[in-house]
């Protein structure tokens, strides 16, 4: 379910990203012109307007710029809950929103987290964090 609902935003753009996590790697865009890291993924640079974008392996670690526990889930995350989603800031300098998973307790603003490649349903992974101890 999850898979279908995402699969129909899968455009050219974004399917290098898509690809990737299923190779278990993360990438970003790079903006060939002014050389600033871009997430999500588009077509322009949204720091200066070049379409002269390339793709790049983010390394997979960062801080948590911010974060929320979820109580209670709709749509095909409503069995689990209680989960967090955060703001993640990669090294690269871009943030993203993602699961982060581990102990609550140790979740916290810029903590240091690094990558999971979380299989969601067979053959769809999505990126999760978890904090680094």
């Amino acid at each position: 379910m999850i898979k279908d609902l995402i699969k129909s935003g899968i455009d050219d753009e974004s399917r290098p990203y898509w690809n990737g996590l299923k190779d278990k790697k993360l990438f970003i865009q790079q903006c060939g012109d002014c050389q600033k890291s871009i997430f999500y993924p588009r077509s322009i640079c949204p720091h200066c307007f070049s379409d002269n974008i390339n793709w790049l392996e983010a390394n997979g670690t960062g801080t948590i710029y911010s974060f929320t526990t979820v109580h209670q889930g709709y749509g095909p995350f409503k069995g689990e809950t209680p989960y967090t989603v955060g703001i993640v800031e990669l090294d690269e300098g871009v943030r993203m929103m993602t699961r982060i998973i581990g102990d609550y307790n140790e979740i916290k603003v810029d903590k240091r987290v690094s990558i999971i490649f979380k299989e969601v349903e067979e053959d769809f992974v999505l990126p999760y964090f978890q904090v680094i101890t």
